[in-house]
């Protein structure tokens, strides 16, 4: 690699090869397909260490191509080109790993408390979910939990007769999402019978039809019933 990019920089004129290899567009697409979906989705998903980290080579790779670009005499035109595609992929990556710290920063307690949220952070969020964890903790029983009764200084609880912890926020799986599929998805069920799907006597109403997905149409519809659909990559969120 070192004596390819060597040559073209060596002629003055970049090779379109070179250029493919210091930047995957399979990775770049990856990328802004997990930025749409932990942007429009309420919950977090699991970290894409493998992708990051070649997202990352790479634009340090397209960072050094552009400096030596410039440093060459290259035409200011091809240059700008590859300017904005690293502008792009910079500014994918940035968004993607703060919408994923605004997540943590609003249901850290929730997450710390489940074993499988708290396995889908990085090494980095992981510890960035605990340090916060810790000095909110410490600022709240310092500010205010210090001078209440003794049966309500519970950081996660309303009071300690409580059953479960219902001062901590979490995801609203109800919400609705842009969504579309590649695929043909037949037999999504939109309701469920532990849905609140009865009537005023208790008894179960009948579910609804099945829904079902054409490719490549947007669909309007309620997150948790096609959330494991999301999860293993058959539905697109936008």
């Amino acid at each position: 690699m070192a004596s390819g990019s060597g040559s073209g920089l060596g002629s003055g004129v970049p090779e379109t090869d070179d250029y493919e290899s210091l930047i995957s567009m399979t990775d770049v697409d990856h990328l802004k397909r997990i930025w749409r979906r932990e942007k429009a989705a309420p919950e977090i998903f699991q970290f894409e260490t493998a992708l990051i980290d070649r997202i990352r080579e790479q634009i340090q790779l397209m960072e050094e191509t552009v400096d030596e670009f410039v440093e060459s005499g290259v035409d200011p035109l091809t240059v700008s080109l590859y300017q904005m595609d690293l502008d792009r992929t910079q500014f994918l990556l940035r968004s993607y790993l703060r919408i994923r710290l605004q997540k943590i920063e609003k249901y850290m307690f929730h997450i710390l408390k489940s074993t499988d949220l708290f396995n889908r952070l990085s090494k980095e969020e992981k510890l960035f979910a605990e340090r916060s964890c810790d000095d909110l903790k410490m600022h709240l029983e310092e500010s205010v939990l210090s001078k209440l009764p003794d049966n309500y200084q519970s950081i996660l609880q309303q009071s300690i007769i409580s059953e479960e912890t219902d001062m901590v926020p979490k995801p609203q799986l109800d919400v609705f999402v842009v969504c579309k599929t590649k695929y043909y998805l037949g037999h999504i069920q939109l309701e469920d019978m532990d849905d609140g799907n009865a009537d005023h006597r208790g008894n179960q109403r009948p579910l609804e039809e099945p829904f079902e997905m054409e490719p490549n149409v947007l669909y309007f519809v309620r997150y948790k019933p096609i959330k494991k659909f999301v999860e293993e990559g058959r539905i697109d969120l936008y």
